[in-house]
């Protein structure tokens, strides 16, 4: 739009046409995703260059969200909450030109200290209308442990904590500002965790942009009505989808395996509450939260029963903005695994997040069981391998998935990452280009992995790591290692995960959450779970067990075994 198109009369009195709306709010939404390829395409680290563990969105002046990319669901369900937090702290009408919020405080509104929080004002002819925002995960904060603190007795020995705050950028951060000064002199990594610093402002800058754009072309009192007009839409079809449920009160469990101490699993409970257009969610009966990182700060608890919702009840053309939270309740006791107390550890939030998700989906199944999924590998498993030589570090970090619960209409979806997370998986050429200290020699998927039904779950796969170097080190939180993905309704499990390492002949198994200093040598092998099948076995078309076999996806052995048969041809 160039900056010398004029407003029309209408526009500039605020007032809203169809076509002006329809050009405005798809421009917003456009904005957004060019706000996340802009900060993806930036980034110096692998987290965000390549696995897009990052999200962004444009917000009113009051905070709202409006729009956002479609990145990752958990980092955008508060991101509107975790700026209010910032608003509180600094109110809005004082900010000025260049200033920011930023936070990732887990106790302050944000979610793990890896994720941070930035929030750019956008002025046009000195007029507030909104604010970009981006989130991204750093690969390092600082903390007990290069990349990923396993062990962490607190939130302060998982990071750097950024408190709600306003910096201005000019004064702050640009040049060799404090703000950046400080950042850089608490992290192992400087130039790849500044660089990524640098993309979210980058990002924020190009959505602003683009809003002054709207702004120049259809003013800035239109601008406002069409962001609230989209904000409306989202829930009128909101609350139209909910109003088709039958009323009541649906119940639903699901448990993290362990806390990395003992044995005993992390169960979360939630009751789902549908009342005509509205629905209420209560985590009543959740277990204790815990001395190890599986904490859920309430914000990402919040996003994990969101994303449950939208997922299951509505339609994908439904933009998820302000609107979509209204109809919505959240509740959850204070001092739970899922809305612990300062100062618990949270790192690994992403597991109890996932079991809130899972148990909101067990009891929408309830009352829309052709709506919802099985359970998938629906964890976060995380992986750093580090290494540190004369004063520099490499810290390697990513984020795996597995297999996707089976649903009504077809097959999960095989080796691709969980649905509360969506990174990507970085490209073996990325590594080698990046790290000295191990090689990956082995990635594919696992036969036999998924639970089978009408239509059966998705295949985890794996990974293999040969170690180059003395003196490793290795982290790992995960989840499904113990407690098998669920089918539904008929379906059978998923297989859980596993992982080992092969040192001199000896196989040494890992635990779920982990770490160990790895040898020259060293093999290290990571494996996914597999999704649930969805559905009576004795309804899977033959057709359809015999385009497994063919192709690898289920064995001969484990086709005649489930459903009494060995697919023709094989």
């Amino acid at each position: 739009m160039p900056d010398s198109v004029q407003p029309s009369p209408q526009a500039s009195k605020g007032e809203l046409n169809p076509v002006d709306y329809a050009v405005i709010s798809q421009g917003l939404i456009a904005a957004a995703r060019e706000m996340g390829v802009k900060l993806i395409r930036s980034a110096y680290s692998t987290i965000i260059r390549e696995a897009a563990d990052a999200s962004a969105a444009l917000f009113d002046r009051d905070g709202n969200v409006v729009a956002q990319a479609e990145l990752i669901p958990m980092q955008l369900g508060p991101m509107s909450e975790i700026f209010r937090a910032c608003a509180a702290a600094d109110p809005v009408h004082t900010m000025q030109e260049g200033d920011f919020y930023i936070t990732n405080d887990p106790y302050s509104g944000g979610q793990h200290l890896q994720d941070v929080f930035i929030y750019s004002p956008i002025f046009f002819e000195g007029e507030l209308v909104g604010f970009a925002g981006t989130v991204a995960h750093h690969l390092d904060l600082g903390g007990g442990n290069p990349g990923l603190t396993t062990e962490a007795v607190d939130v302060h020995a998982e990071g750097l904590i950024f408190p709600p705050t306003r910096y201005n950028h000019a004064r702050d951060w640009a040049g060799n500002g404090p703000l950046k000064r400080l950042v850089a002199a608490n992290i192992r990594v400087p130039g790849q965790t500044i660089g990524d610093f640098d993309a979210q402002f980058a990002a924020n800058s190009v959505g602003a942009e683009r809003v002054r754009q709207l702004c120049r072309k259809y003013g800035t009192q239109t601008l406002r009505t069409a962001m609230s007009e989209l904000i409306e839409y989202s829930e009128r079809r909101f609350r139209m989808a909910l109003s088709q449920l039958g009323d009541g009160v649906y119940y639903g469990e699901d448990s993290v395996d362990d806390d990395g101490v003992s044995e005993a699993p992390l169960t979360v409970k939630v009751a789902v509450k549908v009342s005509g257009d509205s629905i209420e969610i209560d985590f009543d009966g959740t277990c204790p939260q815990v001395s190890r990182n599986l904490n859920c700060p309430f914000s990402s608890t919040i996003s994990a029963a969101l994303s449950a919702v939208k997922a299951s009840l509505t339609s994908p053309d439904i933009p998820f903005n302000e609107g979509l939270k209204k109809p919505v309740r959240i509740r959850a006791p204070k001092g739970s695994l899922v809305n612990p107390n300062y100062p618990a550890p949270v790192r690994a939030r992403m597991e109890a997040g996932y079991r809130c998700f899972n148990a909101v989906l067990k009891a929408l199944a309830q009352v829309a069981p052709d709506q919802v999924i099985a359970g998938g590998n629906d964890a976060t498993l995380v992986t750093s391998l580090s290494h540190q030589h004369d004063g520099k570090y490499k810290v390697y970090l990513e984020v795996y998935g597995g297999g996707f619960g089976a649903s009504p209409r077809r097959n999960g979806c095989d080796a691709v990452d969980s649905p509360l997370s969506n990174c990507t998986n970085t490209p073996i050429e990325a590594t080698d280009m990046d790290f000295d200290h191990f090689r990956i020699i082995g990635y594919g998927l696992l036969p036999d992995s998924c639970g089978h039904g009408r239509n059966r779950g998705g295949l985890g796969f794996y990974r293999r790591f040969e170690i180059l170097k003395d003196g490793v080190n290795f982290a790992m939180y995960a989840d499904r290692f113990r407690i098998a993905p669920y089918g539904l309704f008929g379906g059978t499990d998923g297989c859980p995960g596993e992982a080992d390492i092969l040192r001199d002949g000896q196989r040494i198994s890992l635990k779920s959450k982990d770490a160990q200093v790895l040898r020259k040598g060293d093999i290290v092998t990571i494996r996914t779970a597999g999704g649930g099948g969805y559905g009576s076995i004795s309804e899977r078309k033959r057709e359809d067990i015999e385009y497994d076999v063919q192709h690898g996806y289920v064995s001969r052995k484990a086709a005649d075994a489930v459903y009494g048969m060995v697919a023709d041809g094989s």
